[in-house]
Parts: structure tokens; C-alpha cells; sequence
């Protein structure tokens, strides 16, 4: 039996469980997790926010971990490799989206690190709340020894979900690129526009934000409730990378676009509301896209491009024992900008 914490219910929170991992196939890589970043997504899970739960879930989608062993096919990592296992375990391999190394867009459907049907026992899939993980090697990322090992943990969502759009829709030096959002996921987008040679703005609803952002490292802050401001920066910005999980209104952002300009969702998995303006989008041919995670070559593409710049995710330790207060302050707002579960508190428990 392998230590983990999970919910059994909507309503029971996480505690102590045990699961068991499979043993060994072929082309599997045994890991023992050394730290988990928590994401908004494992409270989701956790509560059955987007139904579909199911019960008993270990959360856990942004995995750090030495190898132990590997099946005997594996050629690509040993025992002692730092590693890392973001949100997809497998996929069907064969599909268009699949050849292409989208493995996030396979055709026939991702498996989810957690929550998901496992392609070949049809067992249910268990995250990165526990001690260990096994993995099919090509699910698995290497992470470079000069990365903080804890502070890389939420690269392997936040990151690659903010790395992948700007490197796809070709974000470069020259470009304006406002970031909507200054959280977790806001955090890590004006990190990695920077590094490509963007000129950032933070825009946020809190005028207390203002000299966070700039620590961060953007070089102009717009409070988009400030009419003015938001009048001031019409039609400058060739990218908007919107973080913003929740409803609100695109129309005010959208009309700060360039002319092709391009607005892309990361966070929202929700309905437009208020109603899109599509006249907005028309007149100026701008786009309106959305992104999801990376796949498994850009994946570690990102961790090398954050070892190359020395980019890191801003991290709040914790001991799992604290999940459930974690979530709790999480879902006000409370931390800067991502917590790491230490799984030595684990183990030690």
C-alpha cells in the first residue's frame, strides 16, 4: 500500500488513504514523489465543482520525483533522475493530435493524472498526493538539476499552461502582451512574456496589486475598473493572455487589442457572460483562442527554456496535513502564488 491523502466525497475533504500503484509494465518509470504543487483544478475534483468526480480522488497534477526503477523497455531514464509528471499520464498515441506530440488534444481522449480510466486495466487513476507514482516513460518529463526541485512542481501545469499559447501563437521581442490576472497562473505568463522579449502589463482589479506586479517583473500595471486607463490602452496590445477562471466580461479587453490581435483563454472553461460583441472581433480581425496545457515535448521544451532563463514558480511550502486549510485559503485568494506539498510529510506521517 502506497500512503496518499483523498477525498471519498464532496464534502469530506482530504485525508489519510492508502492506494496501491501497479506494478511495473514495460515501459513504466516508478517515482518517488518528492513534491506536489496544488492547483485550483484539485479543489474542483476534490468537491465535484464540474461533476463527474470520482470517489475515492487523490488530487495532485504537478509532480517532482527521483526514479526508483523502470520496466524493462525503458532507455531514457534510470534510478536517481529527477523527473517530473504534469496533468496526462497516457493517450491513445496513434491519432494526428498524438503523432504531433498534442498529446493534450488527442482525438480519442487524454488520461488524466488523476480522476481518469486507465487505458489497460481500466483502473482509476490516482495523483500526486501520495508517496509514489508509476508512469509510462513517455508521460514522464526530465527536470534540469539546476531548477529548484520544489519550485518547479507547478511548472507542470501553471506553467506549461501559460509557456504553450505564447510560444504558439509566436510571442517575441517587439510584442506588447497584457496578462490578465495576477495569480497563479498570471504570475508565471509575465515571467515567461519577458523572457521572450515582450513588453508586459499586468492587468488586475486591485490597485494593491500594483507593486507585486511590477516585482514581478511587468513593466506597466492597467486597473481594468479604471475607465480611463482601460480607454488609454485601446487598440496597443497583439496578445492578451487571459488567467481569469471565473465569468467576467471579454469586452473591454477584447477592444485593447491591435488590429489581428490575438485574446487567448487559459483559465475560463465556462460560457461567455456578459454576451462577446462579435463586431469587436470583425471589424478588427482580432482573434479570440484558447490553449490548454502543452504536450509532452513542449512540456519539457518549458522546464528547459525556465532552467536556461532561471525561471521558477512563487511557491508557499506546506505540510499535507494543512491540504484542507490550503484549499480553504485558496479559494480567497490567499497565497503567492502556488502551495508545494512537501511529501516528506507524508511519509513521515
Amino acid at each position: 500500500m502506497t500512503k496518499a491523502y483523498a477525498a471519498e466525497s464532496e464534502q469530506s475533504g482530504l485525508a489519510p488513504y492508502g492506494i496501491e500503484r501497479r506494478e511495473l509494465r514495460s515501459d513504466d518509470v516508478a517515482i518517488d514523489i518528492l513534491y506536489c504543487g496544488v492547483c485550483h483544478t484539485d479543489i474542483h475534483y476534490a468537491e465535484n465543482d464540474w461533476g463527474g468526480t470520482i470517489y475515492p480522488v487523490v488530487p495532485g497534477h504537478e509532480i517532482i520525483g527521483r526514479v526508483t526503477s523502470v520496466g524493462k523497455d525503458v532507455n531514457n531514464y534510470k534510478e536517481g533522475d529527477l523527473v517530473g509528471v504534469g496533468c496526462m499520464v497516457d493517450s491513445c498515441r496513434k491519432c494526428s493530435s498524438c503523432a504531433q506530440g498534442l498529446e493534450q488534444y488527442c482525438l480519442n481522449g487524454m488520461v488524466p493524472t488523476y480522476n481518469g480510466e486507465d487505458l489497460h486495466d481500466k483502473s482509476i487513476t490516482y495523483g500526486g498526493y501520495s508517496e509514489k507514482i508509476v508512469v509510462s516513460d513517455r508521460f514522464v518529463v526530465r527536470v534540469p538539476e539546476k531548477l529548484d526541485a520544489a519550485k518547479a512542481a507547478p511548472l507542470l501545469c501553471a506553467g506549461i499552461t501559460t509557456y504553450s499559447p505564447l510560444r504558439h501563437f509566436g510571442v517575441k521581442e517587439g510584442h506588447k502582451v497584457g496578462v490578465i490576472g495576477m495569480g497563479g497562473l498570471g504570475h508565471m505568463g509575465v515571467k515567461f512574456a519577458k523572457a521572450m522579449g515582450a513588453e508586459v502589463t499586468i492587468f488586475t482589479r486591485s490597485e494593491s496589486k500594483v507593486s507585486e506586479a511590477k516585482k514581478q517583473g511587468a513593466d506597466h500595471v492597467i486597473i481594468s475598473t479604471d475607465e480611463k486607463q482601460m480607454e488609454a490602452a485601446a487598440e496597443t496590445f497583439d496578445f492578451l493572455l487571459d488567467t481569469v477562471p471565473v465569468q467576467h466580461d471579454l469586452n473591454p479587453y477584447i477592444n485593447c487589442l491591435k488590429v489581428d490581435g490575438t485574446h487567448i483563454l487559459v483559465g475560463l472553461l465556462e460560457p461567455v457572460d456578459p454576451a462577446l460583441q462579435a463586431g469587436q472581433l470583425v471589424m478588427k480581425r482580432r482573434v479570440l483562442a484558447g490553449s490548454l496545457i502543452g504536450g509532452i515535448p513542449e512540456t519539457q521544451e518549458m522546464l528547459d527554456f525556465c532552467a536556461e532563463h532561471d525561471i521558477h514558480c512563487d511557491i508557499e511550502m506546506l505540510d499535507i496535513k494543512n491540504i484542507n486549510d490550503a484549499f480553504k485559503r485558496m479559494k480567497k485568494g490567499d497565497v503567492k502564488y502556488r502551495f508545494v506539498i512537501d511529501m516528506d510529510t507524508l511519509k513521515q506521517s
